[in-house]
Protein backbone atom coordinates (compact mmCIF):
# COMPACT_ATOMS: atom_id res chain seq x y z
CA UNK A 1 0.00 0.00 0.00
CA UNK A 2 1.41 3.60 -1.27
CA UNK A 3 1.62 5.65 1.86
CA UNK A 4 -0.22 8.88 1.91
CA UNK A 5 1.74 11.99 1.06
CA UNK A 6 1.53 15.92 3.39
CA UNK A 7 -0.15 18.24 1.98
CA UNK A 8 1.85 19.36 -1.46
CA UNK A 9 0.90 23.19 -1.11
CA UNK A 10 -1.94 25.45 -0.52
CA UNK A 11 -3.73 28.11 -2.98
CA UNK A 12 -6.02 30.70 -1.62
CA UNK A 13 -8.43 33.38 -3.39
CA UNK A 14 -11.30 35.27 -2.06
CA UNK A 15 -13.46 32.39 -2.41
CA UNK A 16 -12.28 29.35 -2.94
CA UNK A 17 -8.96 27.51 -1.72
CA UNK A 18 -7.20 24.40 -3.74
CA UNK A 19 -5.11 22.02 -1.84
CA UNK A 20 -3.02 19.40 -3.68
CA UNK A 21 -1.31 16.03 -2.96
CA UNK A 22 -1.28 12.67 -3.33
CA UNK A 23 -3.44 10.13 -2.48
CA UNK A 24 -2.50 6.30 -2.47
CA UNK A 25 -5.06 4.15 -4.13
CA UNK A 26 -4.13 0.18 -3.89
CA UNK A 27 -0.51 0.17 -5.01
CA UNK A 28 -0.70 3.86 -7.06
CA UNK A 29 -0.38 7.50 -5.75
CA UNK A 30 -2.37 9.64 -7.87
CA UNK A 31 -2.66 13.59 -7.74
CA UNK A 32 -5.42 14.70 -5.63
CA UNK A 33 -6.70 17.98 -5.87
CA UNK A 34 -9.23 19.34 -2.69
CA UNK A 35 -11.17 22.31 -4.02
CA UNK A 36 -12.44 24.10 -0.93
CA UNK A 37 -15.90 25.80 -2.30
CA UNK A 38 -18.05 27.63 0.06
CA UNK A 39 -21.39 27.15 -2.68
CA UNK A 40 -20.14 23.31 -2.19
CA UNK A 41 -22.87 21.85 0.58
CA UNK A 42 -21.85 17.95 0.45
CA UNK A 43 -18.27 16.39 -0.90
CA UNK A 44 -17.91 14.98 -4.07
CA UNK A 45 -15.26 13.01 -5.81
CA UNK A 46 -14.63 13.03 -9.27
CA UNK A 47 -11.47 10.60 -11.33
CA UNK A 48 -10.21 13.20 -13.63
CA UNK A 49 -11.14 11.87 -17.62
CA UNK A 50 -8.15 9.35 -18.56
CA UNK A 51 -8.00 8.36 -14.85
CA UNK A 52 -4.80 10.57 -14.14
CA UNK A 53 -5.59 12.43 -11.03
CA UNK A 54 -8.69 12.32 -8.58
CA UNK A 55 -10.70 15.72 -7.32
CA UNK A 56 -12.65 16.59 -3.99
CA UNK A 57 -14.98 19.81 -4.10
CA UNK A 58 -15.62 20.03 -0.24
CA UNK A 59 -17.47 22.71 2.04
CA UNK A 60 -14.69 25.54 3.35
CA UNK A 61 -15.97 24.03 7.10
CA UNK A 62 -14.75 20.53 6.28
CA UNK A 63 -11.88 19.31 7.54
CA UNK A 64 -9.23 17.49 6.22
CA UNK A 65 -9.60 14.66 9.10
CA UNK A 66 -13.09 14.38 7.61
CA UNK A 67 -12.02 14.29 4.14
CA UNK A 68 -9.72 11.37 4.53
CA UNK A 69 -12.62 9.20 5.96
CA UNK A 70 -14.99 10.55 3.24
CA UNK A 71 -11.51 9.17 0.86
CA UNK A 72 -11.66 6.04 2.80
CA UNK A 73 -14.47 5.01 2.19
CA UNK A 74 -14.88 5.21 -1.30
CA UNK A 75 -11.78 3.31 -1.27
CA UNK A 76 -13.35 0.66 -3.15
CA UNK A 77 -15.83 2.62 -5.37
CA UNK A 78 -12.43 4.36 -6.64
CA UNK A 79 -10.71 0.99 -7.17
CA UNK A 80 -12.95 -0.32 -8.97
CA UNK A 81 -13.45 2.88 -11.59
CA UNK A 82 -9.96 3.77 -11.82
CA UNK A 83 -9.25 -0.31 -13.04
CA UNK A 84 -11.89 0.75 -15.90
CA UNK A 85 -9.66 3.34 -17.47
CA UNK A 86 -6.32 0.98 -17.33
CA UNK A 87 -5.51 1.65 -21.21
CA UNK A 88 -4.32 -0.89 -23.94
CA UNK A 89 -0.22 -1.04 -24.37
CA UNK A 90 0.67 0.38 -27.26
CA UNK A 91 3.73 -1.15 -28.40
CA UNK A 92 4.67 -3.77 -30.69
CA UNK A 93 3.03 -7.09 -29.89
CA UNK A 94 0.07 -4.83 -27.74
CA UNK A 95 -3.33 -4.10 -29.03
CA UNK A 96 -5.29 -1.29 -30.59
CA UNK A 97 -9.19 -1.04 -30.41
CA UNK A 98 -10.42 0.33 -33.79
CA UNK A 99 -13.94 1.16 -34.51
CA UNK A 100 -14.69 -1.46 -32.11
CA UNK A 101 -12.62 -4.16 -33.35
CA UNK A 102 -9.26 -5.23 -32.25
CA UNK A 103 -6.20 -4.99 -33.40
CA UNK A 104 -2.86 -6.44 -32.93
CA UNK A 105 0.46 -3.96 -33.51
CA UNK A 106 3.06 -4.47 -35.98
CA UNK A 107 6.00 -3.03 -37.00
CA UNK A 108 7.00 -3.42 -40.49
CA UNK A 109 10.79 -2.00 -40.59
CA UNK A 110 10.07 0.80 -42.90
CA UNK A 111 10.91 4.08 -42.41
CA UNK A 112 8.19 5.34 -44.45
CA UNK A 113 4.71 4.63 -45.33
CA UNK A 114 1.17 5.33 -43.26
CA UNK A 115 -0.21 2.94 -41.03
CA UNK A 116 -2.30 -0.13 -42.70
CA UNK A 117 -4.76 -2.47 -41.57
CA UNK A 118 -4.44 -5.80 -42.42
CA UNK A 119 -6.50 -9.43 -41.60
CA UNK A 120 -9.41 -11.34 -43.54
CA UNK A 121 -10.92 -14.48 -42.19
CA UNK A 122 -7.67 -16.57 -41.94
CA UNK A 123 -5.45 -14.08 -40.66
CA UNK A 124 -5.79 -11.81 -37.22
CA UNK A 125 -6.82 -8.37 -37.66
CA UNK A 126 -3.39 -6.25 -37.44
CA UNK A 127 -2.06 -2.74 -37.91
CA UNK A 128 0.93 -2.19 -39.46
CA UNK A 129 2.72 0.68 -38.63
CA UNK A 130 5.67 2.32 -40.43
CA UNK A 131 8.64 4.40 -39.29
CA UNK A 132 10.93 4.43 -36.05
CA UNK A 133 9.62 2.27 -33.52
CA UNK A 134 10.19 5.06 -31.36
CA UNK A 135 7.44 6.96 -33.44
CA UNK A 136 4.63 4.39 -33.11
CA UNK A 137 2.31 5.51 -30.63
CA UNK A 138 2.47 9.08 -32.15
CA UNK A 139 2.08 7.70 -36.05
CA UNK A 140 -1.07 5.78 -34.07
CA UNK A 141 -2.46 8.63 -32.68
CA UNK A 142 -1.64 10.46 -36.42
CA UNK A 143 -3.96 7.23 -38.00
CA UNK A 144 -6.93 8.11 -35.77
CA UNK A 145 -7.34 11.38 -36.45
CA UNK A 146 -6.89 10.97 -40.06
CA UNK A 147 -9.51 8.25 -39.88
CA UNK A 148 -12.10 10.78 -37.65
CA UNK A 149 -11.69 13.14 -40.35
CA UNK A 150 -12.70 10.66 -43.36
CA UNK A 151 -15.48 9.27 -41.40
CA UNK A 152 -16.91 11.54 -39.27
CA UNK A 153 -17.03 14.99 -41.45
CA UNK A 154 -18.96 13.73 -44.19
CA UNK A 155 -21.31 12.13 -41.32
CA UNK A 156 -21.69 15.19 -39.63
CA UNK A 157 -22.62 16.67 -43.14
CA UNK A 158 -25.13 14.26 -43.86
CA UNK A 159 -26.81 14.59 -40.53
CA UNK A 160 -26.85 18.35 -40.41
CA UNK A 161 -28.52 18.01 -43.31
CA UNK A 162 -31.23 15.61 -42.42
CA UNK A 163 -32.10 18.51 -39.56
CA UNK A 164 -31.65 21.56 -42.65
CA UNK A 165 -29.07 22.76 -40.48
CA UNK A 166 -25.39 23.69 -41.90
CA UNK A 167 -22.03 23.05 -40.27
CA UNK A 168 -19.19 25.87 -40.32
CA UNK A 169 -16.37 23.26 -40.20
CA UNK A 170 -15.66 20.33 -38.31
CA UNK A 171 -12.30 20.34 -35.74
CA UNK A 172 -10.63 17.21 -34.45
CA UNK A 173 -8.20 17.73 -31.12
CA UNK A 174 -6.88 15.25 -28.36
CA UNK A 175 -9.23 16.96 -25.80
CA UNK A 176 -10.11 14.43 -22.88
CA UNK A 177 -12.68 16.64 -21.19
CA UNK A 178 -14.98 16.42 -23.17
CA UNK A 179 -15.76 14.11 -26.34
CA UNK A 180 -17.08 16.95 -28.79
CA UNK A 181 -18.39 20.19 -28.74
CA UNK A 182 -20.64 22.44 -31.09
CA UNK A 183 -20.48 26.50 -30.88
CA UNK A 184 -23.09 28.98 -32.01
CA UNK A 185 -21.11 29.34 -35.65
CA UNK A 186 -21.45 25.76 -36.44
CA UNK A 187 -18.13 24.86 -35.46
CA UNK A 188 -18.30 21.30 -34.73
CA UNK A 189 -15.07 19.63 -32.28
CA UNK A 190 -14.27 15.67 -31.99
CA UNK A 191 -11.95 14.07 -29.85
CA UNK A 192 -10.21 11.55 -32.35
CA UNK A 193 -10.21 8.81 -29.80
CA UNK A 194 -13.87 8.21 -30.43
CA UNK A 195 -12.19 6.26 -33.35
CA UNK A 196 -11.29 3.49 -31.20
CA UNK A 197 -15.46 3.07 -29.53
CA UNK A 198 -17.43 0.88 -32.00
CA UNK A 199 -19.25 2.55 -34.96
CA UNK A 200 -22.97 3.66 -33.06
CA UNK A 201 -20.64 5.20 -30.73
CA UNK A 202 -19.14 7.22 -32.89
CA UNK A 203 -22.51 7.88 -34.75
CA UNK A 204 -24.05 9.16 -32.03
CA UNK A 205 -21.27 11.73 -30.52
CA UNK A 206 -21.88 12.73 -34.35
CA UNK A 207 -25.73 13.39 -33.70
CA UNK A 208 -25.23 14.78 -30.24
CA UNK A 209 -23.19 17.40 -31.35
CA UNK A 210 -25.08 18.16 -34.61
CA UNK A 211 -28.52 18.11 -32.92
CA UNK A 212 -26.83 20.91 -30.80
CA UNK A 213 -26.93 23.44 -34.18
CA UNK A 214 -30.68 23.19 -33.69
CA UNK A 215 -30.70 23.08 -29.83
CA UNK A 216 -27.86 24.78 -27.61
CA UNK A 217 -29.11 22.80 -24.89
CA UNK A 218 -30.03 19.56 -22.69
CA UNK A 219 -33.61 19.95 -22.73
CA UNK A 220 -36.17 17.04 -24.00
CA UNK A 221 -36.68 18.67 -27.80
CA UNK A 222 -32.83 18.13 -27.84
CA UNK A 223 -32.86 14.49 -27.20
CA UNK A 224 -35.72 14.22 -29.35
CA UNK A 225 -33.66 14.81 -32.13
CA UNK A 226 -30.26 12.90 -30.95
CA UNK A 227 -32.94 9.76 -31.09
CA UNK A 228 -34.48 11.43 -34.29
CA UNK A 229 -30.81 10.83 -35.82
CA UNK A 230 -29.42 7.82 -33.81
CA UNK A 231 -32.02 5.46 -32.25
CA UNK A 232 -29.19 3.27 -30.03
CA UNK A 233 -28.49 7.02 -28.36
CA UNK A 234 -29.17 5.39 -24.92
CA UNK A 235 -26.76 2.42 -26.11
CA UNK A 236 -24.10 4.06 -26.43
CA UNK A 237 -24.18 6.84 -23.79
CA UNK A 238 -24.10 3.55 -21.69
CA UNK A 239 -20.99 2.16 -23.83
CA UNK A 240 -19.33 5.55 -23.48
CA UNK A 241 -20.02 5.52 -19.27
CA UNK A 242 -18.87 1.86 -19.15
CA UNK A 243 -15.54 2.02 -21.54
CA UNK A 244 -15.12 5.42 -22.49
CA UNK A 245 -12.27 5.90 -19.46
CA UNK A 246 -9.96 3.69 -20.96
CA UNK A 247 -10.25 5.70 -24.11
CA UNK A 248 -8.92 8.76 -22.62
CA UNK A 249 -6.07 6.39 -20.86
CA UNK A 250 -4.66 5.49 -24.27
CA UNK A 251 -0.69 6.97 -24.32
CA UNK A 252 -0.37 8.37 -27.88
CA UNK A 253 2.78 10.37 -26.73
CA UNK A 254 6.28 9.39 -27.50
CA UNK A 255 7.17 5.74 -28.16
Amino acid sequence: MVAASPLLFQRRSSSQTKEERLHPVGERALPLAIHRNPRARRLILRIVPGGRALRVTAPPQVSEKDIDAFLARNAGWLEERLDRHGGCTLGIGGELAFRGRTYSIAHSGKLRGLPALTGNDTSAPTILVHGPETALRKRIGEFLRREAEAMMVPLAHRHAATLGRSIKTVRFRDTRSRWGSCTADGTLSFSWRIMMAPDFVIDYLVCHEVAHLAEMNHGPRFWALCRELCPRVDEAKAWLKEHGGRLQAVDFSGG
